[in-house]
Parts: C-alpha cells; sequence; structure tokens
C-alpha cells in the first residue's frame, strides 16, 4: 500500500508548486525516484487535466555517459531534450541518487562539456515552465543528516508539506523590505562582507520553485561586493566534497578562495569569467531544516542562514547581470550553535543570531 504521505506530495507539487492546468503538458523526470512517487504524480497530473509524459534516469548511467562524453554526442541529446522540453508547460524532476559523489571521478573538462551542452535545455527550462525539482528520502541521504532512514523519511516529509501558506505575509513583508534597501552588512565569525542591492528585486519562495522551501533571494550589484566570507556549511558541486570554504572579495569579484579542496575550489571559479562574482543572495528560513547535510535544495532552506552564491544570476526582476556556467548556493549558519552573526539593512539590525528582529518577519524564526 502506498504511503498517503506521497500522495499527498504528488498533489502539493501538482495543484499547489505548479498549477499545472487542465491540458497542460508535464514532464516528470525521475532520477533513482522509486515508481510510487512517478505513479502518484502521473495520477494526481491527470486528475487536475494535464497530460503527463515521463523520464526516467539512473545516476550510475548518467556518469558512464559523462565519461566518454563528446561534443557530437551531446549536441544530439541538447538538442532533441530541447525540443521535447519545447512542449511542455511544466516541469518536475525528483533526485532521488543514492551516492550525491557519483559523478566526483568525471573528469572536469568532461563535466564542463556536458554543463555548456546541456544548458539550453536547463535555461528553457528555468525560463519558459512552469517548474520544481525535488530530491527523494534515502538511506544515503539519512546518513548524511545522521539520521537513521525511518527518522529522516519522517523528517522528509515534515519538511516538505510544511503549510508555506500560512508564512506567506511574513515572507512577503521580508520581500518588501529588501526591495526597499540600498546596502547590505554581514558579519560573524571569519565574515565581514558589504554589498548593494539597490534596484535589484528581491523574490520569495513559498512552495513553488523548489520543494522544501523557505527563502527570499536577491542578487547584488555585481560589482559591490566588498570584504571577506567564511561558510560553515559543507557543500558537493560537481560531485567534490568542500568544507571550509572561504572567500576574499574586492570590486565583486572572488579575489582569493581557499577550502579543504583549494585546487578545485579555483578550477570551479575560472571555468568563466562570471564564475568569480556573485550571482544570488538570500536568506533562508524553513524551521524545520536545522543542521546541513550536503545537499544543497535542504541546506539553502536551513533556519538561520544565508546563502551567497557564486555564478549566474537568475533572470528577470533579480538578475545582475552576472552569465556563467555555474550556479553554486553555498551556506552560511548565523544561529549561536555555529558562532552567530548578523544582517543589517541600512545599518539597521534586521537578524541577529539567526533570528529576526522585526515584528513582521518573526513568523519565519526558528
Amino acid at each position: 500500500m502506498r504511503d498517503p504521505r506521497i500522495t499527498q506530495l504528488a498533489r502539493n507539487l501538482i495543484t499547489h508548486s505548479i498549477a499545472l492546468q487542465p491540458g497542460e503538458r508535464i514532464l516528470i523526470d525521475l532520477f533513482d525516484t522509486p515508481a510510487d512517487m512517478g505513479i502518484a504524480l502521473i495520477q494526481a497530473a491527470r486528475e487536475a487535466g494535464g497530460l503527463p509524459y515521463v523520464n526516467v534516469q539512473d545516476a550510475r548511467l548518467t556518469r558512464e555517459l559523462q565519461l566518454g562524453a563528446t561534443e557530437a554526442q551531446y549536441d544530439v541529446q541538447s538538442a532533441t531534450q530541447l525540443a521535447f522540453m519545447q512542449e511542455m508547460q511544466a516541469y518536475i524532476a525528483i533526485r532521488g541518487s543514492l551516492n550525491i559523489t557519483e559523478s566526483a571521478d568525471v573528469p572536469p573538462d568532461r563535466m564542463k562539456l556536458v554543463a555548456q551542452k546541456m544548458r539550453p535545455v536547463t535555461d528553457y527550462r528555468v525560463k519558459k515552465t512552469k517548474w520544481c525539482v525535488l530530491r527523494w528520502p534515502n538511506p544515503s541521504m539519512a546518513q548524511l543528516a545522521g539520521m537513521s532512514t525511518e527518522a529522516f523519511e519522517d523528517f522528509y516529509f515534515r519538511v516538505c508539506l510544511l503549510d508555506y501558506a500560512a508564512l506567506r505575509p511574513a515572507m512577503q513583508a521580508l520581500q518588501d523590505l529588501m526591495d526597499r534597501t540600498k546596502n547590505v552588512q554581514i558579519t560573524g565569525p571569519g565574515t565581514d562582507l558589504r554589498f548593494s542591492i539597490e534596484g535589484i528585486t528581491s523574490e520569495y519562495c513559498g512552495g513553488s520553485k523548489n520543494i522544501p522551501d523557505g527563502e527570499c533571494y536577491t542578487a547584488p550589484v555585481k560589482n559591490s561586493v566588498e570584504g571577506v566570507l567564511s561558510y560553515n556549511a559543507p557543500s558537493v558541486y560537481q560531485g567534490i566534497a568542500f568544507d571550509n570554504v572561504k572567500f576574499e572579495f574586492s570590486q565583486g569579484k572572488i579575489v582569493k578562495a581557499t577550502a579543504n579542496n583549494t585546487e578545485a575550489l579555483n578550477r570551479i571559479l575560472d571555468s568563466d569569467e562570471g564564475a568569480r562574482y556573485i550571482g544570488e543572495f538570500a536568506i533562508g528560513f524553513n524551521r524545520e531544516i536545522m543542521q546541513p547535510m550536503r545537499d544543497i535544495l535542504f541546506d539553502e532552506k536551513i533556519a538561520g542562514s544565508f546563502h551567497f552564491t557564486p555564478g549566474q544570476a537568475y533572470e528577470g526582476g533579480t538578475d545582475n547581470g552576472n552569465v556563467s556556467q555555474v550556479h553554486w548556493d553555498l551556506v552560511c549558519i548565523q544561529r549561536p550553535d555555529y558562532g552567530g552573526g548578523e544582517i543589517r539593512f541600512d545599518g539597521e539590525l534586521i537578524r541577529k543570531d539567526g533570528q529576526f528582529l522585526l515584528p513582521e518577519l518573526k513568523p519565519l524564526n526558528y
């Protein structure tokens, strides 16, 4: 018998996250995800009057393709996938790989080739479809979170089924405040960061693009970032694990970058000109997510955190003009158990040690 939480999650994704309408076509992209979830999504899409299509993927097969990637091969793959995506009005991807570092031994030049060739597909999906992406719980994720498999499953559904609608007034208040703000200062252990967000709008995320959700994002004026930032949440990018990432900025550019794997870090930042500039600044506030687990869809929403993202900016009002094949959401947690920290907007203390101070924002506190 199917877990009723699967049915509820599928219906939430179809009716709330992407608001599928009668006659709309949706691609359901399943990466190492149980058939029960795929079936629930197909059924929910049909209930909404939509036309579901399914693509099933496997991380080990993807790695094997990447190991031998050639331009000719990925020219065809990109063209065919783009043509198919152009027939879709909506997209849901669920990723449940048992090994988040499955592609760690793919040569960097092959990973760069794949990213470049498949970028048009991603760009079309992000810009032209109603989309939502999420992970699927498994023992590997439970291990990273330091939980039993059963406890992590309970955590997963609790987080993903959060009542985002109840938080909408406070999320809107934070978005309005960020829209009025000119200058931001962030301080904490190993961090003294200053930048402008003047003229760049913000957007809150309440259960639409990503599940789990719970952030409000914008972007810094590209050349305004100055100072130093020490991230304290571990991360995985391009299949490589990173810890203790630290950036120094001058006129918006990352001029010095160190980590446990400084060579690999700088190789990523040298992917193109835009990779050393910041494309996103976001404040996370999902009260159900307290600890990092090297899974960015969860970690970027951690209560009391912010992320400051090297690479591509989101197009639209939050766009600061930065272009890159990289978009890496690195996270810093400012709760007392992670050393604390402060965020100031135009000199006013907005959040201290991970807790919002303004009354209209307090519903977002953990």
